[in-house]
């Protein structure tokens, strides 16, 4: 079936549909991962995205149950360059043409994806239609307009849990509770791994129901940017800020920051990949880090803040990567502080975790000794 992609800027690409047939509109991202296509799809924070993958192979892998961050495909289309007709992984369960037929996803193959993502690249992230049905470029940017002026984007609401819901159960360990906008299942995992007792809460949550559960910590979750729920959660966020040591995850963090009275700034081609270098500024030690994010915060309104510091920066446009206040009780970082690997917990856990009461943080290393052990011998 022949299906196309025009962009709000009038650009057309031209494809066959993998899968699903019809139309659907979202903004337009690319992802420079090589691998990661079942992560990426299953993301929250891509709820409602038509996500472009620049590599130029994707599906010769398989998928399995293991590698869903979540519960289901959020996409509202996927860009691809050429779908894999055959998959070879021991741990596949279903090859990728079936992952898509199964999420219905919208997804259109034989994309020119190299010249895609250089107008993506040049002129920014827009709005565009993927179509089964008409191939009128009028008619299709027409349909996007109309969507951008009567669409408002409530993509948390669905994804969040709708009661708290525990993840893990270790007697003694320490109490997180995540205000859940798509919370990723191998951050989840992490927090298991060092003994943490997690519990995912509704997005709508306000900050004294919070307090009131007692938690040690809480997690500002990962989860879409564009959304009218954004403020409200802003609000929630004001009235836990310095009463409970506190993580922001990517739009976490974004948050924390409009809590404290910074602006976003929408940036012209978002940082969605894998290779993104940042380092502290008193340092010559560097890292590489996955994101996913199309805001950043406001830098001078940051940096007039008078508790809080900025711990690391993106090397290659130097915007703020992490900062964190011990009077204000919180770290927040805006990469995806992902595992490095062998059930390793990230860093940006560690530093959150070591806010937590001493009484706590004992009961961590009685859980893991050995995964702490090896980070402080890295440090």
């Amino acid at each position: 079936m022949k299906a196309v992609l025009v962009l709000e800027d009038g650009s057309i690409f031209e494809g066959a549909s993998i899968a699903a047939g019809g139309e659907k509109i979202g903004q337009v991202v690319i992802n420079t991962a090589v691998v990661g296509y079942q992560e990426m799809m299953t993301d929250p924070s891509n709820a409602g995205k038509i996500l472009v993958l620049t590599y130029p192979l994707i599906g010769n892998y398989g998928t399995a149950k293991k590698f869903y961050e979540s519960k289901k495909c959020w996409l509202a289309g996927l860009v691809i360059k050429e779908a894999s007709k055959i998959s070879s992984n021991w741990q596949s369960e279903m090859s990728f043409p079936d992952f898509i037929k199964k999420e219905n996803v919208l997804g259109i193959a034989d994309v020119d994806t190299r010249t895609l993502a250089t107008a993506i690249r040049d002129k920014g992230e827009m709005f565009g239609i993927i179509s089964t049905e008409s191939r009128n470029t009028a008619e299709l940017i027409s349909k996007i307009k109309d969507f951008k002026i009567k669409n408002q984007p409530n993509h948390i609401k669905d994804i969040s849990v709708k009661k708290p819901t525990e993840k893990g159960s270790f007697p003694g360990g320490p109490k997180i509770a995540v205000l859940d906008m798509g919370m990723l299942e191998s951050f989840t995992k992490q927090l298991n791994t060092l003994g943490c007792n997690v519990t995912l809460i509704p997005y709508d949550t306000d900050s004294k129901s919070i307090l009131a559960m007692h938690p040690d910590g809480v997690i500002i979750s990962n989860g879409p940017e564009d959304d009218e729920n954004i403020h409200k959660i802003t609000a929630t966020v004001k009235g836990l800020l310095g009463k409970v040591p506190i993580m922001g995850i990517s739009s976490g963090h974004e948050i924390i920051g409009l809590a404290l009275g910074a602006d976003r700034k929408k940036m012209i081609i978002g940082h969605h990949g894998v290779n993104y270098p940042i380092k502290g500024d008193k340092s010559y030690k560097g890292e590489i880090t996955v994101q996913n994010h199309s805001y950043i915060l406001d830098d001078e309104a940051i940096k007039s803040q008078k508790d809080v510091s900025v711990t690391m920066r993106n090397v290659n446009d130097n915007t703020i990567e992490e900062m964190e206040s011990k009077s204000m009780k919180f770290i927040s970082v805006q990469y995806y502080p992902s595992s490095p690997g062998f059930d390793e917990p990230n860093g940006a856990f560690l530093k959150f975790l070591k806010m937590l009461p001493a009484k706590k943080r004992s009961k961590l290393s009685a859980v893991k000794p050995a995964v702490l052990e090896v980070k402080n011998a890295k440090a």
